[in-house]
Protein backbone atom coordinates (compact mmCIF):
# COMPACT_ATOMS: atom_id res chain seq x y z
CA UNK A 1 0.00 0.00 0.00
CA UNK A 2 2.79 2.63 0.67
CA UNK A 3 4.35 1.57 -2.56
CA UNK A 4 1.21 3.04 -4.35
CA UNK A 5 1.21 5.90 -2.35
CA UNK A 6 4.55 6.72 -3.73
CA UNK A 7 4.00 6.30 -6.82
CA UNK A 8 0.78 8.62 -6.83
CA UNK A 9 3.02 11.05 -5.15
CA UNK A 10 5.34 10.78 -7.84
CA UNK A 11 3.30 11.31 -10.25
CA UNK A 12 1.24 14.82 -8.15
CA UNK A 13 4.90 15.96 -8.25
CA UNK A 14 5.46 14.74 -12.46
CA UNK A 15 2.49 17.09 -12.87
CA UNK A 16 3.75 19.89 -10.43
CA UNK A 17 6.94 20.22 -12.56
CA UNK A 18 4.95 19.61 -15.90
CA UNK A 19 2.56 22.73 -15.24
CA UNK A 20 5.26 24.91 -13.77
CA UNK A 21 7.39 24.10 -17.47
CA UNK A 22 4.54 25.08 -19.05
CA UNK A 23 4.27 28.10 -17.08
CA UNK A 24 7.58 29.33 -18.29
CA UNK A 25 7.08 28.39 -21.35
CA UNK A 26 3.76 30.51 -21.49
CA UNK A 27 5.66 33.48 -20.26
CA UNK A 28 8.29 33.04 -22.68
CA UNK A 29 5.96 32.62 -25.80
CA UNK A 30 4.14 36.01 -24.43
CA UNK A 31 7.77 38.06 -24.38
CA UNK A 32 8.86 36.77 -27.48
CA UNK A 33 5.52 37.78 -28.94
CA UNK A 34 5.57 41.01 -27.49
CA UNK A 35 9.14 41.83 -28.66
CA UNK A 36 8.66 40.98 -32.30
CA UNK A 37 5.01 42.82 -32.66
CA UNK A 38 6.93 45.76 -30.80
CA UNK A 39 9.68 45.42 -33.72
CA UNK A 40 7.06 45.00 -36.63
CA UNK A 41 5.71 48.37 -35.46
CA UNK A 42 8.51 50.47 -35.20
CA UNK A 43 9.52 48.62 -38.64
CA UNK A 44 6.22 49.65 -39.76
CA UNK A 45 6.46 53.30 -38.50
CA UNK A 46 9.50 54.21 -40.23
CA UNK A 47 8.33 52.86 -43.22
CA UNK A 48 5.20 54.82 -43.46
CA UNK A 49 6.75 58.14 -41.95
CA UNK A 50 9.32 57.60 -44.80
CA UNK A 51 6.75 56.84 -47.77
CA UNK A 52 3.83 59.33 -46.31
CA UNK A 53 4.99 61.89 -42.90
CA UNK A 54 1.79 62.80 -41.77
CA UNK A 55 0.96 58.74 -41.38
CA UNK A 56 4.03 57.99 -39.98
CA UNK A 57 3.45 60.94 -37.07
CA UNK A 58 0.03 59.33 -36.53
CA UNK A 59 1.73 56.14 -35.55
CA UNK A 60 4.13 57.43 -33.66
CA UNK A 61 1.69 58.99 -31.67
CA UNK A 62 -0.72 55.89 -31.59
CA UNK A 63 2.39 54.06 -30.28
CA UNK A 64 3.24 56.71 -27.98
CA UNK A 65 -0.26 56.95 -26.11
CA UNK A 66 -0.07 53.01 -26.03
CA UNK A 67 3.01 52.80 -24.09
CA UNK A 68 1.47 55.81 -21.57
CA UNK A 69 -1.52 54.20 -21.01
CA UNK A 70 0.34 50.37 -20.20
CA UNK A 71 2.85 52.66 -18.15
CA UNK A 72 0.00 54.67 -16.15
CA UNK A 73 -1.94 51.10 -15.82
CA UNK A 74 0.78 48.77 -14.62
CA UNK A 75 -0.16 47.39 -11.75
CA UNK A 76 3.25 46.46 -10.72
CA UNK A 77 4.31 49.81 -11.01
CA UNK A 78 1.57 51.16 -9.33
CA UNK A 79 2.07 49.14 -6.12
CA UNK A 80 5.55 49.68 -6.13
CA UNK A 81 4.83 53.48 -6.16
CA UNK A 82 2.54 52.67 -3.48
CA UNK A 83 5.35 50.77 -1.11
CA UNK A 84 7.47 53.64 -1.76
CA UNK A 85 5.06 56.16 -0.67
CA UNK A 86 4.59 54.43 2.57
Amino acid sequence: MERLLQYLDDLDDLYGVLGLVAERLREIVWLASLIAGSVVLGTAGVLIALHKPPLGLAMAMLLFVWLLYRAVTNPAAIAQKRYQAA
